[in-house]
């Protein structure tokens, strides 16, 4: 039945394929004017196929780009080719846009005369959305991994919205602030009256750095009126979008309606606000500008700063709660460190403590100062493991049981016995370091014993300084035992030093060479005892410690005669 190929019965065949096919074909001659439209192709372009008939295409469907240049090549050479159009048909559709693929062949007669051409189109705009998805989430998980290297780099809140407000101006605003609640933890939401927050940080391009400062720089209070675009954003949680606005509107939307004309000067004609909320607290809001040439915030630009700020906001509030943390453990530490014991007349003493850098949390060092029988003074550092308010107050435990253990009156070594077995008894959760030191200026000597501290170290007269090479037993709280007590002699005007590792130890070096740095220095060893410590600390110690440290200098101003002070032996 193939024997014509241009049988009714072949054409009858070859039409009905043509109409049931999901491809849309269509027939056009030399000028390009539709001859045959098959009912695919008249439901994509939204036309009767019957009315394409003698038509172009840019008359039945002008907002797509069909490629004629591309069918007039086909049509001079024979060469099919394919092409990707975009645009719009008379066809309601719900999407911004849609693709098609198509592929043109050149129509002849048996003679070989051109007819015209034959163009078949597949729909891919479901292919296109989904190429375009993938796309934009490509680009929104490397903004993310960017923003991860760049903001949120300390523990400290003002630091790190300056490096939200610069990376988004660096990526998708023309200025960009953030303001945060004044008050530390708040959740409250704006009432009726002026909302006021406090202006974090500030970022914008060039051009517009020095005029958009008159608004407020960092560090100060902006008053959002009620209704404004802030308070709102706040209210709901939800980013709020503000393009092309008219003067009221702007007035209504601006923290104060006084600000049109200056807006309207600068050119901005965009804004963006984000909320900052982590774990269910707000801590503030994200104002995202553009002005001049650049283009309207779209949805896509609000999805973006809200990963953004969701990020950001989790790092705000870590520094939050670091910082509370932080001034807290500080405040008692100081407040336990604040009272020590007293020494006998003959002891010159003078200690000092400093909390850790913002970037790291405040330890458990402490130091004791303790008058025993017979005109001796014991002195004891130490350094409870780890950071934070718990080893702030088991500090506080150790204190306590080195006054329990020195109430005995028992010989150094003894003394850490007995504070291991009471530590032990309470249940302390961390180990400690300690040195203690009992000065005796009667017969001229100083007992030491050591639980795994630092040794002490001994500035003589002419500055020079040298450490005591006490035998170090293991840390207290672990109920090892095992102490020893060693004696060295207590020389008029030579100045003992008790500290913590924090002093002297860098995290980039051995901790022989931190002690070969404190025994390298020359101080002046016949100033008064306070004196000799602020020389130290300048020396020594960092002005950005990685860790807090205490430190205590004790001088024998006099060697006291043997029967001055009524003596109790150690038992």
């Amino acid at each position: 039945m193939f024997d014509e190929p241009t049988s009714p019965r072949v054409a009858m065949l070859l039409r009905r394929i043509l109409d049931d096919t999901e491809a849309a074909v269509g027939v056009l001659d030399i000028e390009l004017r539709y001859r045959y439209v098959n009912p695919t192709l008249a439901r994509m372009n939204g036309v009767p196929a019957g009315d394409h008939i003698g038509r172009t295409i840019a008359e039945i469907v002008p907002d797509i780009d069909a490629g004629e240049d591309v069918m007039r090549r086909v049509l001079k050479d024979g060469r099919p080719r394919e092409i990707v159009s975009s645009g719009h048909t008379r066809a309601e559709s719900p999407l911004e846009r849609r693709y098609w693929h198509g592929a043109y062949h050149r129509l002849e007669a048996p003679d070989g005369a051109v007819l015209g051409v034959v163009g078949i189109l597949l729909e891919i705009s479901a292919a296109r959305e989904q190429q375009r998805a993938l796309e934009q989430a490509r680009e929104r998980l490397a903004l993310l991994d960017a923003a991860a290297t760049r903001i949120g780099t300390t523990l400290d809140m003002d630091t790190t919205c300056g490096e939200l407000a610069d990376f988004l101006v660096s990526r998708i605003a023309d200025v960009a602030t953030v303001e945060v609640f004044p008050q530390t933890g708040s959740t409250r939401r704006p009432g009726g009256g002026v909302l006021r927050l406090r202006r974090a940080a500030m970022a914008s391009v060039p051009e517009l750095r020095e005029a958009v400062r008159r608004f407020g720089p960092p560090g100060s209070y902006v008053d959002y009126q009620p209704g404004s675009t802030i308070p709102r954003c706040l209210e709901t949680r939800l980013p709020v979008i503000e393009n092309l606005l008219a003067d009221e509107e702007l007035g209504r939307s601006a923290p104060h309606p006084d600000r049109v004309a200056a807006y309207r000067k600068l050119g901005i004609h965009s804004a963006l606000v984000v909320p900052l909320t982590a774990r269910d607290h707000d801590v503030g809001t994200v104002t995202l500008i553009r002005a001049g040439n650049s283009p309207a915030f779209g949805e896509e630009d609000s999805v973006v700063a809200l990963d953004l700020a969701g990020r950001a906001a989790i790092s705000l509030d870590n520094a939050r709660r670091y910082t509370a943390e932080h001034n807290a453990v500080v405040e008692l530490q100081r407040a336990m460190l604040a009272e020590p014991g007293r020494p006998h007349p003959d002891v010159d003493i003078a200690h000092r403590y400093r909390p850790a850098g913002r970037r790291v949390l405040v330890g458990g060092d402490w130091f004791e100062i303790v008058a025993l029988p017979g005109g001796r003074t014991l002195m004891a550092v130490g350094d409870v493991m780890g950071h934070g308010l718990e080893a702030a107050v088991e500090m506080s435990r150790y204190q306590a049981m080195l006054r329990v253990a020195a109430s005995e009156h028992l010989p150094p070594d003894r003394i850490l016995e007995r504070m291991d077995v009471l530590l032990g008894q309470v249940g302390v959760q961390r180990p400690a370091t300690c040195v203690i030191a009992i000065a005796d200026p009667a017969d001229g000597t100083c007992l030491y014993a050591s639980a795994g501290h630092l040794p002490p170290a001994v500035v003589a007269p002419d500055g020079a300084v040298v450490l005591v090479p006490v035998p170090p037993g293991p840390p207290l709280g672990m109920g090892f035992g095992g102490y020893e007590t060693m004696a060295a002699p207590c020389r008029a005007g030579h100045t003992l030093l008790l500290y913590t590792d924090g002093l002297v130890e860098r995290r980039s070096e051995d901790i022989d060479a931190s002690l070969s740095r404190l025994t390298g220095l020359r101080l002046t060893g016949r100033e008064s005892t306070e004196q000799l410590l602020d020389r130290l600390l300048d020396d020594v110690a960092p002005s950005d410690a990685e860790d807090d440290f205490a430190v205590l200098a004790a001088r024998v101003t006099r060697m006291s005669p043997p029967d001055e002070h009524p003596r109790r032996d150690a038992r």
